[in-house]
């Protein structure tokens, strides 16, 4: 508030305030109320709040790098373990240590970098926020970085002095691949990794006797020919006279395609039994 007077003048600050168009966040943090739902808003006051070598870290730091699985509704701020905070509406604190080359300077704030934010993700958030965060980070990198920025996760998980998440880490690390085109696909490929199904393949091409890719297969298993595919709602709603000519062009090339939608998020029970099923009638697995 003190740069807001010194910007504004006493009386104009004190006129916006009793307009209602600054609104205080604490006592001496305002922000503008129009942009009070505003991520970056958010972040930049909570930094306020928590004061100097303060850091925005898990959720909110991967959503400001990129990520838009990452939960966008409370503001995560890191602070050293001395530092103690009063509790604040919409803002969760975390006591902790951290390197400062650990840290990324993002329109003035301060965010913990990819890397070591997704380790931070994989070790304690819930396995399906931190694979589908992990599949997006992966995707925002260069495809010839890719190996050395998972190297690179991997390398900062090790280092966490908390060893918790540390063995289902590594899990998600090797399982995610950049490659789903959804948060959803994440969590499909985590569910039928759970059910203990072998590891599909992702965005597989089919293509025709010339060589030109004819299809894109979001999962499929190559030598039993069994696909799925995700139905989103806003990707299919207006096109189901097309997937299914798809999907018989598909069986004549010898294909078997299974249909997932968010049902089979919720509960993969149905999808799991399809999947079986499938591999049963191909002859890869007794019934």
């Amino acid at each position: 508030m003190t740069d807001l007077r010194r910007d504004l003048g006493r009386y104009r600050l004190e006129a916006l305030i009793g307009e209602g168009r600054l609104v205080r966040v604490t006592r001496h943090v305002l922000v503008d109320r129009d942009r009070q739902l505003d991520l970056w808003t958010r972040a930049a006051a909570a930094l306020l709040v928590a004061g100097r070598g303060a850091l925005l870290n898990n959720y909110t730091a991967a959503a400001l790098l990129g990520c838009e699985a990452a939960d966008r509704g409370q503001v995560h701020v890191m602070v050293n373990y001395h530092r103690r905070l009063s509790r604040m509406r919409g803002v969760v604190v975390h006591n902790g240590s951290f390197d400062e080359r650990e840290v990324v300077e993002l329109s003035g704030l301060r965010v913990l970098a990819l890397e070591s934010t997704m380790a931070e993700l994989l070790c304690r958030a819930p396995r399906r926020d931190a694979i589908a965060c992990l599949d997006q980070a992966i995707a925002l990198t260069p495809l010839d970085l890719r190996n050395e920025f998972c190297d690179e996760v991997r390398h900062r998980i090790v280092r966490r002095p908390d060893p918790r998440g540390c063995r289902r880490s590594q899990v998600l690390l090797d399982l995610a691949t950049g490659l789903a085109e959804s948060p959803a696909e994440s969590w499909l490929l985590l569910a039928l990794f759970d059910a203990g199904f072998p590891v599909p393949a992702q965005q597989v091409p089919v293509l025709d006797l010339s060589g030109r890719e004819r299809y894109r297969l979001d999962f499929a298993w190559d030598e039993p020919r069994i696909a799925i595919e995700y139905d989103g709602h806003a990707a299919h709603a207006d096109r189901v006279a097309r997937d299914l000519a798809r999907d018989e062009d598909l069986r004549r090339r010898g294909w078997t395609v299974i249909h997932a939608n968010a049902d089979d998020i919720r509960d993969p029970s149905r999808l799991h039994a399809a999947v079986w099923n499938a591999f049963w009638r191909r002859r890869f697995f007794a019934a």
